[in-house]
């Protein structure tokens, strides 16, 4: 069947939906619709025999959903209408909540139901959520309503005829009046809810040091206290403050601008506060910071369960800055001289990585220097993971993946994948050539053939299809709160296996072999020169490209040509 799949944006649940439905064997097209006339458009072009919109902040045209069934993935359950859905549900501390695929009609989110699917909302932020329960269930309720629909004989049931969930109702966008964090009567919880409610976008506006921000994300701090509303420290790039009766970590701040003024990036809170920080202590977490309820705030942690380590990692949008890599790579070396024989690297849900932090640079006072400085920090980073021989590496893949961020867990041992991850192991959508050693990890998992595929044709991968291809060597059918324990009890069965030895013995001779014949150092020189010459021209489209991203906007030019693994 031919599906055309429409969005505002070519997001997580998007790239999933195209996978899933590619791989049952439709004929699937997608395309970013930021207007209805863009809609009108990409109809004409395509001629579908039926529309999906996994995420559409539009109104699909009249004249498109009177001429063909237009299957609406809208993020609440039946009798939840509105465009803030998961933002109440989390503002309101809802335990259940749901999707809805429904039939577009006039009046919005009002149309006859084709499918259907709850999910648990788990404490964490909306963008984890919506990419982690939520995109399970609306995979799941597309899945259901596109066989409905192939069938030619299933009728979608009127809202007035299905029973409606408890809380569910036609509620107003959540304004910013709304979303208002008051530090002086807010308690913890409170504050924390806000802010998971308002991540990644649009934020939680506020004042602070003079100047109005967005705030983006939070987590508990469970010793430091303060005046409400004060800065109390720092820590690995996050600002802590204090609120009615404890306080929260803020990783990410965005400057508000104002009309005509380019919006300003997400940036780390003390990267975004430079100039404007007083003085308050710097608060290091331990270089291997525990993991478990009450441990410091990190944003990385490690922990042990016998012979098996795991050092996970939680940088927000899965960006990589400078920092960030010096930092996991410091802790990397520490968990390397651990008395385990599995180290997991990864294991948390949601992003793994996307590679280096195009935000940071883009608002760097010298973008291409930046840039530099970042990829070289990712490369010493890959460099000692593949370069790891005195135990194995598992790269855990709880949630999505791209660029650099894909090549980091290609150099590990195994990469294991949850059932709901997504893959992007190329670079050419943002005009890079590539970097990480991935002309060495990516042809040696999947061979010369497929990796050029993949790096030209730039589609998103399924965990399903990384297995089948080589990309990753373990699916994880599991919901995203059970991958962390999931991993860990297949790493333990591993450790003790006698497989694990034999393989641990093959990776030493391997590396001694890859040295005299692909010394890592002469890949990393070739890939680098490539990524220089792009840095330091500032007619490349990587600038362009990155500034839209980084900024939200859009696109002026067009991505660079895909770069063969031949030209490495």
């Amino acid at each position: 069947m031919r599906i055309l799949l429409i969005a505002s944006a070519d997001n997580g649940l998007t790239q999933r939906v195209h996978v899933e439905l590619r791989g049952r064997g439709h004929a699937v097209a997608v395309e970013v619709t930021p207007t209805g006339r863009d809609v009108v458009r990409a109809v004409d072009r395509h001629d579908p025999e039926l529309i999906v919109a996994p995420m559409l902040r539009t109104v699909v045209p009249r004249e498109v959903w009177t001429a063909r069934t237009c299957l609406i993935v809208h993020p609440g359950p039946v009798g939840d209408r509105g465009p803030s859905s998961l933002d109440w549900a989390i503002h309101e501390d809802a335990t259940e909540w749901g999707v809805t695929v429904l039939q577009a009609e006039e009046e919005m989110d009002s149309g006859p139901v084709w499918a259907t699917a709850a999910f648990p909302v788990a404490r964490v932020g909306k963008s984890d959520l919506y990419r982690g329960e939520l995109a399970d269930a609306a995979l799941d309720a597309v899945l259901t309503a596109v066989e409905r629909f192939a069938t030619g004989r299933h009728s979608p049931a009127g809202q007035s005829t299905l029973a409606a969930v408890p809380g569910a109702r036609t509620r107003p966008p959540m304004r910013q009046d709304t979303r208002r964090i008051s530090w002086t009567d807010d308690p913890t919880e409170t504050v924390l809810r806000k802010l998971r409610a308002a991540d990644s976008q649009p934020g939680v506006r506020d004042e602070l040091l003079g100047g109005e921000w967005f705030l983006h994300g939070g987590h508990p701090e469970f010793r430091l206290r303060g005046r409400p509303g004060e800065l109390l420290a720092t820590r690995a790039g996050a600002v802590c403050r204090a609120t009615a009766d404890g306080a929260v970590w803020i990783p990410e701040l965005r400057a508000r601008t104002g009309p005509g003024v380019p919006r300003a990036c997400k940036l780390p809170a003390v990267l975004a506060l430079a100039g404007r920080l007083p003085r308050i202590p710097r608060s290091s977490a331990p270089r291997l910071c525990p993991a478990g309820d009450g441990a410091p705030w990190s944003d990385i942690r490690y922990r042990e369960d016998g012979p098996v380590g795991t050092l996970s990692f939680t940088f927000p949008g899965g960006a990589m800055s400078t920092g960030h890599c010096r930092r996991l790579l410091d802790a990397y070396r520490a968990a390397c001289e651990r008395p385990t024989s599995v180290l997991v690297l990864g294991g948390d849900r949601d992003f793994f990585s996307n590679g280096i932090h195009l935000g940071v640079i883009e608002a760097a006072p010298d973008p291409a220097a930046e840039s530099w400085s970042n990829i070289n920090a990712m490369n010493d980073l890959v460099e000692a993971v593949l370069t790891t021989t005195d135990r194995l590496v598992v790269a855990a893949i709880g949630g999505n993946a791209a660029a650099g961020g894909v090549m980091l867990a290609l150099a590990a041992d195994e990469v294991w994948c949850r059932s709901g991850s997504v893959l992007n192991p190329h670079y050419r959508l943002m005009g890079l050539y590539g970097s990480e050693y991935w002309t060495y990890s990516l042809p040696r998992r999947v061979g010369a053939a497929a990796a050029e595929r993949l790096t030209r044709e730039a589609l998103p991968v399924g965990a399903g299809q990384a297995r089948d291809t080589g990309l990753a060597d373990r699916v994880i059918e599991c919901a995203p709160a059970r991958f962390r324990a999931e991993v860990t009890r297949l790493a333990q069965r591993w450790a003790d296996s006698s497989g694990a030895r034999s393989r641990l013995v093959a990776k030493k001779a391997e590396s001694e072999r890859r040295e005299s014949v692909t010394p890592l150092a002469a890949v990393r020189e070739r890939e680098l020169a490539h990524m220089r010459r792009i840095f330091y021209d500032p007619t490349a489209p990587y600038h362009a490209l990155r500034r839209a991203f980084a900024r939200k906007e859009p696109a002026t030019v067009p991505p660079a040509p895909p770069a063969g693994v031949a030209d490495s």
